[in-house]
């Protein structure tokens, strides 16, 4: 236990965990906005949605090695290297492919006569988003929170990549650190995933009830 106390303080996990939490706290909400907006964006242009080279092209997009080096050469640039928005700046392109299709499939499902009454109604691109697409959506909303925030929690490459100073590392460096103080100290690892793993647990627990949720088109008119 002594060990372990002189290891947990060797290794600031608890600065660790603040950059983590700063990360997440800034990178879920902006992928959601994007991801959802772009999902949107989308499935109201079918010709562009439905192109057989805009569907050829998007698992380059999706390939970590076709935007590393270009988004290291982009953060040089702007001045932000050794800082945490390098981790932050992928949700400004959504998070990813996978989670604009999540939101461009889920738009899809919703017949276009709603969305056409909508615009009958007066409603314009941002109203029918906010009070008629991310509504129907709600599963697909607690998915992508899920998603992304496992995806930036768990970010080991990217801190890897960009970041230099100890006192910007995030929690998986943290952990990887407490391997090589002992790779052989269980009850230090076994910490070391706990922090990891605990508030991804708690947010599946809090997010359930929306996976759960009748997004159906009939429930939302009768809410309205």
């Amino acid at each position: 236990m002594g060990q372990l106390r002189r290891d947990f303080r060797q290794v600031p996990l608890a600065r660790y965990l603040l950059n983590s939490v700063l990360v997440v706290a800034v990178s879920v909400p902006l992928t959601l906005l994007t991801a959802s907006l772009g999902g949107f964006g989308l499935s109201q242009v079918r010709p562009l949605a439905q192109s057989p080279a805009d569907r050829r092209r998007l698992p380059a997009h999706g390939a970590p090695s076709a935007v590393w080096l270009f988004r290291y050469q982009m953060l040089s640039w702007a001045g932000l290297l050794v800082t945490v928005w390098s981790l932050i700046l992928p949700a400004f392109a959504g998070g990813g492919p996978l989670l604009v299709l999540l939101f461009f499939w889920t738009f899809r499902r919703t017949p276009a006569e709603i969305y056409e009454a909508a615009r009958l109604e007066g409603a314009d691109a941002w109203t029918t988003y906010r009070e008629l697409a991310m509504p129907l959506a709600r599963p697909t909303v607690a998915a992508v929170v899920m998603l992304a925030f496992v995806q930036f929690w768990n970010d080991f490459t990217n801190p890897v990549l960009y970041l230099y100073r100890p006192q910007t590392y995030t929690l998986p460096i943290g952990v990887q650190i407490l391997k090589q103080l002992d790779a052989t100290n269980w009850p230090l690892l076994m910490a070391g995933a706990t922090f990891m793993t605990i508030p991804i647990i708690l947010l599946f627990v809090v997010l359930q009830p929306l996976f759960l949720s009748d997004n159906s088109i009939a429930a939302l008119l009768e809410k309205g």
